[in-house]
């Protein structure tokens, strides 16, 4: 459809009956307009059910194999129940914001690629570029939006960009207290089986109300929010910051470094990674992106295996055979920088790539943060709605929420393939010199 033909169609076109998922977490999810019904039926929104949510996570937590496709239903879902239950004839909001609401709830995620962190990483991708790309490029997501009008497109891309005029509309997809966030805590906590991440959802949307900057809370529903905060300290921690997870997403890394590395330099591949060709030379088109899903880098791993270099096959039965890396404490001091400078010394002599299998990561995460202008990734504060009106930032109401304010936690993990290390038929006393350093 070219032009403007079929602008208009959908802005308030509804379903002749009302369509519902089932959902673990929110029990059902609701569909009456009819842009949202098309929406979810675009091979671009059914490729998230081929992307997991919580990409390695699986390996740590068995029942971590939901999927962008449920979570993005889910955000969709939350904002729905505030837009048209919470706000609705309340003053500082627009109805006719409605729509593009759910809209950007729905695909604020479709640009996240096989295990996105981790491909992200290596390729030097922007999920949400792709994710804008999508909105605004020659695509069914693109045809479907265009129907509204002819700027609808944009005014999406827009939301999930956050730069949309009405910010109102952008915190509720994209905030310290957004319906992203308490969707991927109660639904990853669901299936990871922890019980971290759960928090009072239903009474944080009952106090929250529309402000024409963003979404604010009722001094009254304070606790929940603490609930809420903390629930995100844990989950960070206790489940996405996991050591496990984290040695097989560098495991996962070294991979594509490798296959990259390998085809640059003219190996000769017996599976050859077709569908990784742009990404290699850093051109990624969009149409060579959307083919890429966790169902066709998974076979190439499978298929790699087999493959005649002895790092790449390693790495691929690894990851495959969950055969991950060990790990120690690492922290960034001066000795430590010195003792791994030794290690890498001796992994190459002990005919170990240190490159692929000497690997330092670390995680860092900020909790919660008010607003600090000019800073890296400016943090909108939450605020809370005091009796009299006033609006009071969430920390100098809360203790416990300004014990931990700003304060940034960084762990520092260096991992290794203990297995080589174990097998003392070759280089015998380099080998203990190397266990030796790491668990000294």
């Amino acid at each position: 459809m070219n032009g403007r033909e079929g602008e208009g169609l959908y802005l308030n076109e509804k379903l002749s009956e009302e369509k519902v998922f089932k959902d673990p977490v929110h029990r059902y999810v609701h569909v009456r307009d009819k842009v949202v019904w098309d929406l979810i039926g675009t091979k671009e929104f059914q490729r998230l059910r081929r992307i997991k949510q919580l990409g390695t996570t699986y390996l740590t937590f068995h029942g971590a194999e939901h999927s962008r496709f449920n979570h993005s239903l889910g955000v969709y879902e939350i904002v729905r129940r505030i837009v048209d239950d919470v706000f609705a004839g309340r003053p500082d909001w627009d109805e006719n914001e409605r729509l593009l609401c759910l809209c950007a709830a729905l695909l604020h995620d479709l640009g996240h690629g096989p295990f996105s962190h981790s491909f992200e990483k290596v390729f030097h991708l922007d999920h949400e570029q792709f994710t804008r790309a999508i909105i605004l490029g020659d695509t069914e997501v693109n045809e479907v939006l265009r129907r509204v009008s002819f700027d609808f497109p944009k005014k999406v891309a827009e939301v999930i960009a956050k730069t949309y005029e009405n910010k109102l509309v952008v915190s509720l997809i994209s905030s310290q207290i957004d319906a992203d966030r308490m969707d991927y805590l109660l639904r990853d906590a669901y299936y990871t089986g922890v019980s971290y991440g759960h928090f009072d959802m239903e009474r944080i949307l009952r106090v929250m109300r529309p402000r024409e900057e963003q979404v604010v809370i009722k001094r009254s529903g304070m606790h929940a929010v603490e609930d809420y905060i903390m629930s995100r300290y844990q989950m960070y921690w206790q489940v996405y910051f996991h050591p496990v997870t984290r040695s097989a997403e560098v495991i996962l890394t070294k991979i594509l470094h490798r296959a990259k590395h390998l085809y640059l330099a003219g190996y000769t591949f017996q599976t050859p990674p077709v569908h990784f060709q742009s990404l290699f030379y850093g051109n990624m088109q969009l149409e060579d992106y959307l083919k890429l899903d966790e169902a066709v880098t998974l076979y190439y791993f499978q298929q790699w295996q087999d493959e005649q270099d002895p790092i790449l096959s390693d790495l691929c039965r690894r990851f495959m055979n969950r055969n991950l890396f060990k790990y120690v404490e690492f922290q960034p001091t001066n000795e430590e920088m010195k003792k791994l400078v030794e290690l890498t010394t001796l992994f190459k002599k002990a005919g170990i790539d240190p490159n692929y299998y000497l690997v330092v990561d670390s995680s860092s995460d900020l909790p919660y943060d008010f607003y600090r202008p000019g800073e890296e990734e400016e943090r909108l504060p939450i605020y809370l709605l005091m009796p009299n009106g006033e609006l009071r930032e969430l920390s100098r109401e809360s203790t416990i929420v300004d014990a931990i304010s700003g304060k940034r936690r960084t762990d520092h993990k260096l991992y290794f393939p203990q297995d080589f290390l174990d097998d003392l038929s070759t280089k015998r006393n380099i080998k203990k010199k190397i266990k030796e350093l790491l668990y000294e």
